[in-house]
């Protein structure tokens, strides 16, 4: 029961709290990169790629981090291009976008975020469902006392209009909500870690003599 517990805490954090994270991803990577883009040409947008490339490596690296309590196992972080000695200031600055896991990197905080949003929906509305519901029966009588109240969801489906058919029905709604709550939340939370672990995490960005990992 303990690591039951242990586990829908870990699913849940994962999947609420990497909503702002996810939002912040989507937010810098497709900014810089249309503003990188449309003004290549120009010069000025190879640094606003490269300075995209730096901030969404240190995203990625939070959700790197996220990672083994979800999976259960370390995960591989990818390589990324040393500058090389000696190089020049403006190899220096562009170094960020010489890694593939750099693109990989911004392009997974567009294509993340619907994913990470449905991840986060379906969690909190299970909660709210299982919460909502087993304690039903502490509020439900109040709303029944109130004059423009229309029966609920019993009425609705035509089983009645009756106290203890709204309190009974909610409450059952509740159980499910409950009983299903552990699954629901660990295949969202799966679904959004097995994005993140093929795109931020990918074998063929690391290392082969020295793989470096996150525990």
């Amino acid at each position: 029961m303990t690591n039951l517990r242990r586990r829908l805490a870990t699913d849940t954090r994962y999947t609420l709290l990497g909503l702002p994270n996810a939002i912040a991803h989507l937010s810098v990577s497709a900014a810089g990169i249309s503003a990188g883009l449309g003004s290549a040409v120009a010069f000025v947008g190879l640094p606003i790629l490269s300075g995209t490339a730096t901030v969404t490596r240190n995203l990625s690296d939070f959700e790197r981090v996220a990672l083994p309590g979800v999976l259960g196992r370390s995960v591989a972080r990818p390589h990324y291009t040393p500058v090389p000695a000696g190089a020049s200031w403006f190899r220096r600055m562009m170094n960020p976008l010489a890694s593939g896991q750099a693109w990989l990197d911004m392009l997974y905080g567009i294509v993340a975020f619907p994913i990470s949003l449905a991840a986060a929906t379906v969690a909190a509305v299970w909660w709210v469902g299982t919460i909502a519901g087993l304690t039903f029966p502490l509020y439900g009588w109040i709303l029944t006392r109130i004059p423009e109240f229309y029966g609920g969801l019993p009425a609705l489906l035509g089983l009645g209009d009756g106290d203890l058919m709204l309190v009974g029905l909610n409450t059952a709604i509740g159980v499910l909500f409950a009983l299903t709550l552990v699954p629901v939340v660990r295949g969202a939370a799966l679904v959004k870690a097995s994005l993140a672990q093929a795109m931020l995490t990918r074998a063929s960005f690391a290392p082969a003599e020295v793989p470096a990992t996150i525990m």
